[in-house]
């Protein structure tokens, strides 16, 4: 079984984000990205959104775009009671050299210290956290494709 601490750098290949820190979370259920501008639209396959979203914490001048499938629209309920309508994927992501793919939620989290939040869900079974430690996984490695 492999740990992780609280806090971890990921990747979402997906998305074209090399690299994102997430918070680990086991009281969220859902994961959720930080997204400041979404375009749902019909793609020639199916509902489709277009998102644009600050990976990087403090930095407003670095925007990934990402376009992607929709996979379902849910209300989730925040940690302060709030329920909001929200937009979900279905993408990779990469901690340590595990890759695996998890449901995200898509909602502006400008205010929060953490553009990710990785939810139990997405942790599976495989892991345990560690609250009091950091980064145990490393950076991401991502996979080549050839």
């Amino acid at each position: 079984m492999d740990i992780l601490g609280w806090r971890e750098w990921a990747a979402l290949p997906g998305l074209s984000i090399a690299k994102i820190k997430v918070k680990v979370d086991t009281g969220a259920r859902t994961s959720a990205l930080h997204t400041f501008k979404l375009e749902p639209y019909q793609g020639a396959t199916g509902r489709r959104i277009r998102f644009w979203v600050h990976p990087l914490q403090n930095d407003t001048e670095y925007v990934v775009e990402c376009d992607t499938e929709i996979l379902d629209q849910r209300v989730v309920t925040d940690s302060g009671g709030h329920a909001e309508q929200r937009y979900v994927i279905e993408t990779p992501i990469v901690i340590g050299n595990q890759q695996w793919p998890i449901e995200v939620t898509l909602t502006d989290r400008d205010t929060m210290k953490f553009r990710m939040l990785l939810g139990r869900n997405a942790i599976r079974k495989n892991y345990v956290v560690d609250a009091s430690a950091s980064f145990i996984a490393g950076k991401p490695k991502l996979r080549k494709v050839s």
